[in-house]
């Protein structure tokens, strides 16, 4: 007699794909060199979300590729988006997966991750807190607004970056090349982007009078005759990256660009953009571009990177060896 019983466990991997970008996903899924898994996923004329995988996922790893963003194609808001995702990881977790991975590289309520004013809430933290109580194993994101929103989880959290594919991005563009962190929280992320650059640093001094509006009102350091690259990790309204980058130009720079993880691009930012000194703006593809983007956007895609991060989360690999160990920016 035995105290245990052995048998043969084959792993499986198994990806499913949201509404927030299916594109992305169906990328993921190509470097991963299988199939997006098939699911069921709509909206009921009471705006209440419905979800149901049509094969079995019991005993399988499964990854949900689901960022909190809009998708106007697919019809659903960044709510939608997040609610879907509640409800994919609650049937997996209800249809016995082995383990629920959460593949969300932009993580929603990021920026809402403390108080600025009595009587606020940490939505940033709500959010983590509802992901781990309906049964979410692990989290993979991407460029987080600010990396201690790693702590609001009890649970593993892979914490990747776009900074080197967008510095990949701009290697030969020129020899005279300043890097221009867009305020003093932002130091650390552009020093690291200017070092893989051998680039100069510059910071932006800004000021928030009120949600969504910024005030530059000087350049320290020396962009005069200059290449300057803009690195940010999210762009919304472009309001405040119009203004950095007009504050640049009139400070003397030659040319202007701009880079950034995620473009949430919401109200006038087309507008913002397409007025600014910029020739050219790289984004990634976190979040699927609304219709109607200036020519000016370049967008590099994440999925390779994401589609190696959850390999190495499949076979127990080193995630962190992805960057060396050195993915925490800021």
């Amino acid at each position: 007699m035995t105290a245990s019983l052995q048998r043969g466990y084959d792993k499986r991997l198994m990806l499913f794909s949201g509404r927030a970008n299916p594109v992305l996903a169906q990328e993921i899924a190509h470097q991963l060199g299988v199939d997006l898994g098939p699911i069921t996923l709509k909206t009921f004329s009471n705006d209440e979300v419905y979800c149901r995988f049509d094969e079995s996922i019991r005993g399988a790893d499964v990854f949900l590729v689901q960022p909190m963003c809009a998708n106007p194609e697919t019809g659903i808001n960044a709510n939608d988006a997040l609610l879907e995702l509640l409800v994919m990881v609650d049937a997996a977790v209800g249809a016995s997966a082995h383990r629920v991975i959460a593949v969300t590289p932009w993580y929603g309520y990021s920026r809402q991750d403390k108080k600025s004013a009595p009587r606020e809430p940490i939505s940033a933290r709500m959010v983590a807190r509802t992901l781990e109580a309906v049964g979410v194993d692990r989290v993979l994101t991407m460029d987080l607004h600010a990396g201690q929103l790693q702590g609001f989880f009890g649970i593993p959290v892979d914490h990747m970056t776009a900074l080197m594919m967008l510095a990949d991005h701009f290697a030969g563009l020129d020899d005279d090349l300043v890097v221009v962190a867009p305020d003093a929280g932002r130091v650390k992320l552009n020093k690291q982007f200017a070092t893989r650059m051998g680039a100069g640093l510059a910071i932006l001094d800004k000021e928030r009078p009120a949600q969504q509006v910024a005030e530059i009102n000087q350049v320290i350091g020396d962009v005069r005759g200059k290449t300057a690259i803009i690195v940010d990790d999210i762009i919304d309204t472009a309001g405040t990256l119009r203004a950095a980058g007009e504050a640049v130009a009139r400070a003397g720079a030659r040319r202007v660009f701009a880079a950034a993880t995620h473009p949430v691009f919401s109200g006038r930012a087309y507008d913002n953009l397409a007025a600014s000194p910029f020739e050219r703006i790289v984004v990634t593809d976190t979040i699927p571009l609304r219709p109607g983007a200036p020519p000016t956007i370049d967008v590099v895609s994440c999925a390779p990177l994401l589609a190696d991060s959850i390999h190495r989360i499949f076979t127990d690999d080193s995630v962190s060896e992805v960057f060396g160990g050195k993915n925490h920016l800021f």
